[in-house]
């Protein structure tokens, strides 16, 4: 029997240690793949063969990956996969198969669902199987937020046409107006501004945790900068809603730090969490008001009074990626709309109520296990919290999630989230709840007010150890 020097000796061995590695890779390089292609849209959309798409084979190597056993990692199980998440996505797939089948619409939205929530459990899997790799998972969306925020710099700085412009009251205007106070909106590597305002605002929270992953102070300085790139290119856009979306994370971020370490009482946070939860479905109040008053927001109340309508007399849905066109149908008017300018509305119209107990189950779920993990001082829940936050307030104008790019960075989101949470309510002895970042091994890393000799009382990145 040869013994190990001996096998480490041989050529064979040499090619199986390149195979083991590409194989822990291959995960990991899909989600890079995949966060890239979000941020650039560099992979073609026309399928390799059949109906698999160069994101969709890409996705299916990874998860291939993950399940295969690979030495020097632990292969994944079922159990890495549970989320809790599960039963709304469940609930939201059971919608989509009604709505789709049903009606007898073309499947092709249905399979594009399908490889969204492929890959929310690839990150999920991966996050749980390498704990570590949140340092990957920043410094991947800092290098999205450098393609799209310098892409989007470039077109402000050089006047590059876009066909959206507004004035310096960001209200809108035809770019050919006569005055200087004409402003081009830019749209980076999207087809118009506010769907690169949402992309900026789900990514632009990561960049604290590149910033975390950065060990030495110029390198930390490095992506502080290119953070700041990011929120510049915010500002190109000239969006209303990402403006105050882009607030609303910083503001989470500031409030992780300052505002949850002063409130120690129980009873305290939840008199905040309740303020924030009022303020959520008082402005989904305000949308059901505006829709039934008319015209007082312009296309926005044409279109969410027309979903209303269109929902009471469709309970099944109108079939996925059909929203626009029914809309355009039933609204007054030309005017042509590509969905219903509301996340939650436009799952409401193609899914039915079914879908809209879903999707509104998958927001509250999410968001409140982001706050669970924020709470516990987890950089992870933070940053998540930040982004999650910032894009349901954009998504109650808008409905960027229509872009399948911005979709799939969106469940993309989700999964670093859930995967952060434990799938049950039980605790595991001796972790805390919400600051979990694996089933196995923890590579958790929380913000704490850490008193160093020399700075004082500053935010820092440790590394919880297990018991």
């Amino acid at each position: 029997m040869a013994s190990a020097s001996d096998l480490s000796a041989s050529p064979g061995t040499g090619l199986s240690s390149a195979i083991v590695k590409f194989m822990r890779f291959v995960p990991l390089g899909a989600v890079a793949v995949v966060l890239l292609d979000a941020a650039t849209d560099f992979f073609p959309d026309d399928p390799v063969v059949g109906i698999v798409t160069p994101t969709r084979l890409t996705l299916l190597a990874g998860l291939i990956a993950l399940l295969l056993p690979v030495p020097g990692r632990p292969r994944a199980r079922l159990a890495d996969f549970r989320t809790r998440l599960d039963l709304p996505v469940a609930l939201l797939l059971a919608a989509s198969l009604a709505a789709t089948y049903v009606g007898g619409h073309p499947t092709a939205p249905l399979r594009g669902l399908l490889t969204v929530l492929a890959c929310f459990y690839l990150v999920v899997g991966l996050r749980r199987t390498q704990p570590e790799s949140w340092r990957a998972v920043g410094l991947l969306a800092l290098a999205g937020l450098a393609a799209a925020g310098t892409s989007a710099f470039s077109q402000f700085t050089n006047d590059t046409p876009t066909g959206f412009c507004r004035t310096g009251l960001l209200t809108d205007v035809a770019c050919d107006a006569t005055g200087g106070d004409v402003l081009i909106r830019a749209t980076g590597t999207f087809a118009n501004p506010n769907l690169l305002a949402a992309f900026l605002v789900l990514l632009l929270p990561f960049a604290l945790l590149a910033a975390v992953s950065a060990g030495e102070r110029t390198a930390r300085t490095a992506v502080i900068v290119l953070g700041g790139i990011g929120y510049g290119a915010l500002l190109t856009t000239f969006s209303r809603g990402g403006y105050v979306a882009g607030a609303a994370g910083l503001l989470v971020l500031a409030a992780a730090y300052w505002l949850a370490p002063r409130l120690a009482d129980r009873t305290q946070r939840r008199l905040v969490a309740g303020i924030g939860a009022a303020s959520l479905l008082a402005a989904a109040a305000g949308i059901w008001a505006v829709s039934r008053a008319g015209d007082s927001l312009g296309v926005r109340g044409q279109a969410w009074r027309a979903a209303l309508e269109v929902a009471v007399h469709h309970p099944t849905g109108v079939g996925l990626g059909r929203s626009g066109a029914v809309i355009s149908a039933t609204a007054p008017g030309d005017r042509v709309f590509v969905h219903a300018h509301n996340l939650w509305l436009n799952w409401l119209v193609e899914t039915g109520p079914l879908g809209l107990l879903a999707i509104t189950s998958v927001t509250v779920v999410a968001w409140a296990a982001a706050a669970r993990a924020a709470r516990a001082k987890s950089v992870v829940g933070t940053v998540g919290l930040a982004s999650l936050t910032g894009f349901f307030l954009v998504s109650m104008m808008d409905n960027p999630a229509n872009l399948d790019r911005i979709e799939m960075l969106f469940w993309l989101v989700l999964g670093v989230v859930m995967a952060e949470a434990p799938a049950g309510r039980r605790r595991r002895p001796g972790v805390e709840s919400g600051v979990e970042s694996g089933v196995r091994d923890d590579d958790t890393i929380v913000l704490a007010r850490v008193r160093q000799p020399r700075h004082g009382h500053q935010p820092v990145a440790v590394r919880s150890k297990p018991a």
